[in-house]
């Protein structure tokens, strides 16, 4: 049986679901349990970017990144905009932090519990 939204009339919901990466980079996604044939590649960021990336969902502004890292602002920004274009080059552009947000929940990179 589908979910229904009783606020709209019994119109069927849809849920997605993300699941962690697979092992060639790729993530897959699930609809009410079925596999979407859409997979996104993942780009190849750097231990130290998913580092800044987290660091920076978890903090209210850029300096306080740098600050608690001990980096330099430029530091910081020159991570996330390579973080940026690096899954921009893989289709999955990021412009904002929302969108960097989904694109790291997206790739298993963070749960929502750690937001």
């Amino acid at each position: 049986m589908e979910p229904r939204d009783t606020r709209n009339k019994g119109t069927p919901v849809t849920t997605t679901t993300w699941r962690r990466p697979d092992q060639d980079g790729s993530a897959t996604v699930r609809t009410h349990g079925h596999t979407d044939s859409t997979t996104y590649q993942r780009p190849n960021l750097t231990v130290r970017e998913i580092e800044v990336l987290i660091s920076w969902f978890r903090c209210d502004s850029k300096p306080a990144v740098a600050a608690s890292m001990f980096l330099s602002l430029g530091t910081v920004n020159t991570h996330l905009t390579r973080i940026r274009q690096k899954y921009a080059a893989v289709g999955r552009p990021a412009p904002t932090k929302a969108s960097l947000v989904a694109r790291a929940l997206q790739d298993g990179l963070i749960d929502i519990d750690e937001l």
